[in-house]
């Protein structure tokens, strides 16, 4: 095979999987009319359309889809040869790609990461902060971090954190002039600092459980806003009730700037958990990553 058919290939499989030419570029490291020249390259030496472009989207032809099934797993085995190759090195070295939302990044990934990349300088993490439910195997990466309630039965799933614990705070001030919620249902007359889930698009109900019995309350109030820190700060200025997990504001609640209410309803629940498909072919540089992060850690 000639060798631009090899590379335009490659870019090729990278826009088919991506659907689209500004990804596919920002993953290829080149840019997007380098890849469309390319892909034009492939098309015209094949004599057949493999993309039908439109201002917003990129499908695959009919041709297109018979290539993709045709090379994608030959393409796929043979980076998976030359990782195993890798292995043989004297130094671990490798890249991992994971998907995690930005609290499993702050609590459990950074603490491990940061020694880790200093112990293994040859190994290369890609970290996507992403709150949604992102596919691994379609996505191409590695590995993703989420709560053991939300992995598919499908996947080898390694618990790499403590217990987690969600809980109501609010300013002193905010309760002082709305009074403090006794049960979760009262949750519904207050100002409440709401998330909209990035998968379904629905507000986040806050889950409640006491005694065995469990209790959804969809809360509703001034602000939707889907970062952490800044549901953190908007309770803390007054705005409302947060519903955060207690690491992220243990200090507020120890100095009095935020107080926690319906404490005996927020029940801890399993944690944070790597992922990854069962049929992974695993190299040095992964095993040795998914064994740091294992839970609890090796000392």
């Amino acid at each position: 095979m000639l060798k631009e058919n090899f590379n335009d290939l490659l870019s090729f499989l990278m826009v088919a999987e991506e659907r689209s030419f500004t990804r596919a570029a920002a993953r290829l490291g080149v840019s997007q009319s380098a890849l469309s020249h390319a892909i034009r390259g492939l098309e015209e030496r094949l004599d057949l359309r493999l993309l039908t472009r439109t201002t917003r989207s990129v499908a695959l032809t009919e041709a297109g889809e018979r290539l993709v099934n045709a090379i994608g797993a030959h393409i796929s085995e043979i980076e998976h040869q030359l990782v195993a190759l890798g292995d043989m090195r004297a130094t671990p070295a490798g890249n991992i790609r994971l998907t995690a939302g930005e609290h499993a990044i702050h609590s459990v990934l950074w603490p491990v990461l940061n020694p880790f990349l200093q112990r293994y300088p040859d190994i290369h993490v890609e970290v996507i902060a992403d709150n949604s439910l992102t596919d691994i195997v379609s996505g191409r990466f590695d590995a993703g971090i989420r709560l053991g309630e939300q992995l598919a039965k499908d996947m080898v799933a390694i618990p790499i954190g403590p217990q987690l614990r969600f809980v109501a705070v609010g300013s002193p001030d905010y309760f002082a002039k709305h009074g403090q919620p006794e049960t979760p249902q009262a949750l519904q007359r207050h100002r409440c600092i709401t998330m909209r889930l990035p998968t379904q698009g629905g507000l986040y109900a806050w889950e409640f459980e006491k005694d065995g019995r469990t209790v959804n309350v969809r809360v509703d109030g001034q602000l939707t806003i889907n970062s952490l820190p800044q549901r953190i700060d908007a309770a803390r200025s007054g705005l409302g009730i947060a519903f955060v997990p207690e690491d992220t504001v243990a200090a507020d609640i120890a100095n009095g700037q935020l107080l926690n209410v319906l404490d005996d309803w927020c029940a801890p629940f399993p944690g944070y958990y790597l992922y990854y498909p069962s049929r992974r072919q695993h190299t040095t540089a992964f095993s040795l990553f998914v064994d740091a992060l294992r839970y609890p850690r090796q000392v």
